[in-house]
């Protein structure tokens, strides 16, 4: 079983000649190790992005356009916070409705 996270993969570096960490869902890449892999009961986003129109990249795992104004994005996090004010669960918020590609 390997040390990475799902997605991670180690490589070697033609020009330094050395180990680097690539990611191939987000095409990362990084020198350090991004970590041990998570067990299988741990939450893998810490956040619940919501983008809008005006965001960076207006794209997601879940939206490849994305339309809505920065308005509606704060009122879906809103209701995001009353859901986990309510006993909702964080970790199945996140993993379903997180814009961010860690929620996969």
């Amino acid at each position: 079983m390997s040390d990475l996270p799902e997605g991670w993969v180690k490589k070697l570096s033609k020009t330094h000649g050395k180990e680097y960490y690539y990611n191939v869902e987000t095409q990362e890449s990084t020198w350090e190790h991004p970590g041990p892999a998570p067990r299988a009961d741990q939450v893998r986003a810490s956040h619940l992005l919501v983008k809008h129109r005006d965001s960076r990249r207006p794209s997601s795992w879940r939206e490849p356009n994305i339309t809505r104004s920065k308005e509606e994005a704060l009122e879906i996090l809103d209701g995001f916070i009353k859901q986990i004010q309510n006993g909702a669960s964080f970790a199945e918020l996140a993993s379903v409705n997180s814009d961010c590609s860690s929620a996969k």
